[in-house]
């Protein structure tokens, strides 16, 4: 432990033990937690930053294709409040990079955004009684709605369990919350992650987690860069725009997949871009035909405003889509989310 967790180290047990009783509190009922009748999948994390939630949301949106499927963000960094079903004359700044990006992408998913997800579950209802299921973003410490099945994601790179409550670590909260998940996902896995890893890896969950959890294991493929600028095929120089929590899986992809990283710009996680920001992209790329901008699907929808247009369309621009991969045992992970939504879907009935 360094000098300066360990002059943390007094508060954090100020603050685990405060939601360590908080969580006491719901477990036994003496502050309540609603239950909805139909399927609520909650996907979180106990650590503070990004730990692969939104690929792993994503996942679940195609998994639950054939379902009525909503998904309900907090909308972190919106400029607005309350409840909001997205609709065409919204963007990022109005629901937040995350859910803009489902609505995007998944034109088959409901989306809405609300801080209290009790509320925005209740209103979803109201406004769409025949939903099927709902998927909660980011929602482990939101104890006030009862998830009838709650994954945990873990990174990889930063395990919950190597970690301390805030502020001496990332912690949310104590490593004990993790009893409370369905089954754990280790996210950001090398694609040859070994066996005696795993084990190693499951040995370390299981100290935290119900006896029978289950523990998969995932990883990112990256597909084609897509253009957002320039229509030009990207060449292997690049300078990297990321507005992410942990770009270094990123990085070593390009790095092994051949791309020469000439300049990474890595801004705080969900950051808002300016003109002035790609201004100073368009002076670093200027002149050397060479060179194109990757960055992530996160990113380039907060680069596709009508402020930013303009200069993002005379860049060479490409975003690189990432989706999940379960090292194995994916037919288990499918099916333990068909069947809950089923079994759900038919006590609802």
């Amino acid at each position: 432990m360094t000098y300066l967790k360990l002059l943390l180290w007094p508060f954090s047990l100020i603050y685990g033990s405060i939601m360590a009783l908080r969580n006491s509190f719901y477990d036994k009922g003496v502050m309540h937690s609603k239950q909805f009748t139909l399927p609520v999948i909650a996907v979180g994390n106990l650590t503070v930053g990004g730990t692969g939630k939104t690929p792993h949301v994503e996942y679940l949106l195609r998994l639950l294709h054939e379902y009525k499927t909503a998904t309900l963000s907090r909308g972190y960094k919106r400029k607005t409040r309350g409840f909001i079903l997205a609709g065409s004359k919204d963007s990022a700044a109005t629901l937040g990079d995350e859910p803009y990006q489902y609505y995007t992408d998944f034109p088959h998913v409901t989306v809405a955004v609300c801080e209290d997800r009790v509320k925005g579950i209740e209103n979803l209802l109201e406004l769409q009684p025949e939903l099927e299921v709902v998927v909660l973003d980011d929602a482990m410490q939101h104890r006030p709605v009862q998830p009838s099945l709650n994954l945990l994601i873990s990174d990889y790179y930063r395990p919950f369990y190597h970690d301390l409550v805030m502020p001496a670590g990332l912690l949310r909260e104590p490593k004990s919350g993790a009893r409370r998940a369905d089954a754990v996902i280790m996210s950001k896995c090398p694609p040859d992650l070994s066996n005696s890893e795993k084990k190693a890896i499951l040995q370390k969950i299981r100290k935290y987690t119900r006896a029978q959890t289950p523990v998969f294991y995932t990883s990112y493929t990256y597909g084609t860069p897509v253009s957002l600028g320039r229509r030009q095929a990207p060449g292997k120089e690049i300078v990297l725009l990321t507005g992410i929590a942990n770009a270094k899986p990123l990085v070593e992809y390009l790095q092994g997949a051949g791309y020469t990283i000439k300049q990474h710009l890595e801004y705080p996680d969900h950051y808002a871009y300016t003109s002035e920001d790609l201004l100073k992209l368009q002076q670093l790329v200027k002149g050397n035909e060479n060179i194109s901008i990757l960055t992530t699907r996160k990113d380039a929808v907060k680069l596709v405003t009508e402020e930013l247009r303009s200069i993002l369309y005379q860049l060479p621009v490409f975003y690189i889509p990432i989706e999940v991969r379960f090292l194995d045992e994916v037919e288990q992970f499918d099916r333990l989310i068909l069947q809950h939504v089923q079994e759900r879907s038919a006590r609802k009935v």
